[in-house]
C-alpha cells in the first residue's frame, strides 16, 4: 500500500515540476544495506562525479508528448564501479534521447565500495533490476510502451547493463511489492566501451576489484564474466568501442559480440580506430561522434 501511495504522489508531482524528476528506487527499506554514517559525495568540476551513493534513484526525462515514440532507455553511467560520471555518461544522453522522442532515465545506482552495502557484488544488479521494473510499472503514466524499454551502459555501467541483460531473472533480492512482479528483462541494450569479462587478460582490473574484491574465486569471476551468460533470450544488442582503448580492451566488446552471434541474437558492433576510453558523445572527433547517429537509427528499427 505504501508503494502505491508513493507512486501516486510522484505521478501527481510530474504535473507540477520539470520533466526531469528523481524518484527513489526503494520507497521502504533498501535491501543489502546497513547503517554506516557514510554520506554521498557529489563533485562538480569538468563533469559531475557521484560516489558513495546512499539512496539510489532514477532521474526521469520525458520527451514532449507530440514527438514521443513510446520508447524508453535506462542509462547506467560508468566510473569503474567507484564513481558515476553522472552527466558525461548520464543526463547528457537523456537529453539527446528526448530530442528524438525517447524517454531517457538515468539510474543512480549504489556502488560496491560503499560502507553502507553488505554483499558488495550484488548491489549494482539489485538496483538495476529494480530500476527497470519501476519504469515498466510506470509505463502507462509516462506514455511508454512496456515492451519497448531498453538499457544503455558505459564502461563499468556497460558491465552492469550486460549483467542485467543476461541475468535479469536472477533473484538477487526478495520481492516486496507489486513493482517487483514486473519483468526485469530489457527489450534491447547498448553497451558503450563496456567492461564485459572479469577474467584475465581482458578485464578492467579496477572494475573487477571494486565489484568482486582483491582475490575473487574462479566461480565468482566466471559468474560476472558476461560473455559466458549470453543465451537465446539475450536482448538485441548494439556495441561501440575504440580499437585504441587502453583501459578496457576492445576484446571485451568482441567477446560479447561473438557470444551474441553464436545464438543469432540481432546485434550491431562499431569499432572505431581511435577514441580511447570514456569518449561519451565523442564530440571531439566528427567521425567518432557518428556513433550516436548510428545508435539512434538502430533504435528506430527495433
Amino acid at each position: 500500500m505504501k508503494s502505491i501511495v508513493f507512486l501516486l504522489t510522484f505521478f501527481c508531482s510530474m504535473h507540477h515540476y520539470s520533466q526531469n524528476t528523481a524518484l527513489p528506487l526503494w520507497p521502504n527499506k533498501i535491501p543489502n544495506s546497513q547503517e554506516s554514517g557514510e554520506e554521498e559525495i557529489v563533485i562538480s568540476e569538468d563533469i559531475i562525479r557521484i560516489s558513495k551513493v546512499q539512496n539510489p534513484t532514477i532521474e526521469v526525462y520525458l520527451p514532449a508528448k507530440k514527438i514521443a515514440t513510446g520508447q524508453a532507455v535506462l542509462i547506467f553511467p560508468g566510473g569503474g564501479y567507484q564513481i558515476l560520471a553522472y552527466d558525461w555518461e548520464g543526463t547528457d544522453f537523456a537529453k539527446l534521447l528526448n530530442s528524438k522522442g525517447i524517454a531517457g532515465i538515468v539510474v543512480k545506482y549504489r556502488l560496491p565500495n560503499s560502507k553502507s552495502v553488505t554483499e558488495k557484488h550484488k548491489v549494482p544488479l539489485q538496483d538495476a533490476q529494480r530500476a527497470i521494473r519501476l519504469v515498466r510499472s510506470m509505463a502507462k503514466e509516462w506514455n511508454i510502451s512496456p515492451d519497448n524499454i531498453g538499457i544503455l551502459g558505459f564502461s563499468a555501467g556497460g558491465h552492469l547493463a550486460a549483467t542485467l541483460g543476461t541475468r535479469y531473472n536472477e533473484e538477487v533480492y526478495a520481492k516486496t511489492d507489486a513493482i517487483d512482479q514486473e519483468s526485469a528483462r530489457p527489450n534491447f541494450m547498448a553497451l558503450i566501451y563496456p567492461v564485459i569479462s572479469m577474467a584475465a587478460p581482458h578485464t578492467h582490473q579496477g572494475s573487477k576489484t571494486a565489484l568482486l574484491g582483491e582475490a575473487p574465486s574462479q566461480g565468482l569471476t566466471a559468474h560476472f564474466s558476461n560473455e559466458l551468460h549470453v543465451n537465446r533470450d539475450t536482448p538485441p544488442t548494439f556495441l561501440v568501442h575504440a580499437n585504441d582503448d587502453a583501459a578496457v580492451p576492445v576484446e571485451n566488446s568482441l567477446l560479447f559480440y561473438t557470444a551474441l552471434r553464436k545464438y543469432n541474437i540481432p546485434s550491431e558492433i562499431h569499432i572505431y580506430p581511435f577514441g580511447g576510453h570514456g569518449f561519451a558523445l565523442g564530440l571531439s572527433n566528427d567521425h567518432l561522434a557518428s556513433w550516436t547517429k548510428q545508435w539512434i537509427g538502430w533504435l528506430s528499427n527495433l
